[in-house]
Formats: structure tokens, sequence, C-alpha cells
């Protein structure tokens, strides 16, 4: 199911041009983003456990760690991930996905611990990267605790490609009613026209198996309101929607 993407994807991003050299101290690269969060092997694995009973978490943790490890921490591909979520993948039942940007936190209230929803974040492959940071380096089996490229530095880092991946997973396993939250009070618009959600989930909906989309424009709680249906970023992804053919409506602070 995957292979023709990691295929066609791997030569777009073996040629990026956004790379900036890092900094060195005492010999060793100096990256401006986080290091690796401490204890990551224990946090993930304890997720996963916690999660689900019936995968072998500790196999999927080596498929994941083996994804950046040992590795150029600029030069990670979203298919190096690939054995990682064949293992971590599952079913999300239909009428359960919630897409979404700019309202991480609100998003998890409303899904309840996959009770009412399941985001991307509540997934099992998600769960392995929500609020975490991981990054290793050429010719070393450890991590990086110390720093980690962020994306302004190179694109193909093990985040970023973690999150490229496993967002067009998540766009292709939906059906039924997909749901996305978007936020009314975001400076720049609610819907960036460029960003996970525009430039790898809705690109790799499944047209056949998706049966309406519902877009919800939340403001933030005594914030302004910036974007609303039928108006601004909204408005454009809307009439995107509309043009791939989907039937759309829009509700403006959904309860």
């Amino acid at each position: 199911m995957m292979k023709s993407f990691f295929l066609s994807l791997l030569v777009g991003l073996l040629f990026s041009k956004n790379y900036v050299k890092p900094t060195e101290i005492d010999g060793k690269k100096k990256w401006k983003g986080e290091g690796t969060t401490p204890n990551l092997e224990s946090i993930v694995i304890g997720r996963c456990y916690e999660y689900i009973r019936i995968k072998n978490c500790t196999e999927i943790w080596e498929a994941f760690r083996k994804a950046f490890i040992n590795k150029d921490p600029c030069n990670i591909l979203p298919s190096d991930y690939e054995l990682f979520i064949n293992l971590a993948l599952h079913t999300i039942p239909p009428n359960k996905s919630l897409f979404w940007e700019n309202n991480h936190l609100l998003v998890t209230s409303y899904s309840d611990r996959t009770r009412r929803y399941m985001p991307l974040c509540d997934t099992l492959i998600g769960s392995f990267g929500d609020f975490l940071n991981w990054c290793g380096q050429a010719n070393d089996t450890g991590f990086n605790y110390d720093s980690c490229p962020n994306t302004e530095e190179c694109e193909n880092n093990a985040v970023e490609s973690f999150w490229k991946i496993a967002s067009i997973t998540y766009a292709k396993q939906s059906s039924g009613v997909i749901y996305v939250m978007l936020n009314g009070s975001a400076i720049g618009g609610a819907y960036p026209v460029k960003g996970f959600f525009a430039d790898y989930e809705v690109p790799n909906f499944q047209k056949d198996r998706i049966s309406r989309i519902e877009i919800w424009v939340m403001d933030d709680i005594g914030g302004p309101d910036l974007d609303s249906c039928g108006r601004g970023s909204v408005q454009i992804l809307e009439e995107r929607l509309k043009t791939m053919g989907y039937d759309i409506t829009c509700i403006d602070n959904y309860k």
C-alpha cells in the first residue's frame, strides 16, 4: 500500500535544498532544536503497552529507533519509518478521524482518549511522537540529548519525517465522516495553506472511503474571531475540498 509513496517521496526529498550548516562546539555539532527527550525509550514503550496489548512494543520501538539512529540527522526520510509504520498500524474506526491545525490541546480534550474521536496523536503511531523530540547522529549508535536539527536547519530531520509519514498513513486510513478542527483565532489563518494537514493529509484522503467532511472553526476563549466558515482561509479549504468532490459542512464554534 505504501510502496509507491515511498519511492516517489524518496526522489523529491533527497534533493531538498533546505539545509543550514550547524555550528560546532568542541568538534560536536550544535543544532538549534531541543535534544532527544530524556528516557525516550521508557516513555514510548510505556505508552505502547498502555495503548494496546496485542502488539510487540519492543519490536515496534526497535523499528522506530532504527529509522534514525546512526544516521545523519538531516538525512532521515519518511520511508525510513516504513517498518515502524507497518508494525504499529491499526484500524481507525469509521467516523472517528479528527484532523486539526493550531489547537492540539483542544483536540485532545474533545477526543477524550479515543472515546469520542481518534486524532492522529491518539493512534499508536502518533503516541510515539506526541510532545516528544528525538534524533541520532552519524556514526553513533546513541541519541543526541544535547540538540537536534529543527525544520529551519533541515527539512529531512527525524521528527519532521516521522510526522509526514504518520500524517499520510492516518489520512489514508480514515473513513466515514471526517472531522476537521481549525483555530479561528490563529494569526495567519485557521487553515495554513502550507502545513501537515494541507500538504500531507488532504491529498491522501481516500474519496471512496469518505462520506462527508465536517469542518469546525473554533475561536480561542476570549480570543479574536479572525477566521470563520465561508471567509478567509477557511473558504480556501472549503473550495479545495469541494473541487476534490467532497460533500462538506462547516460550523463556527462547534459545541
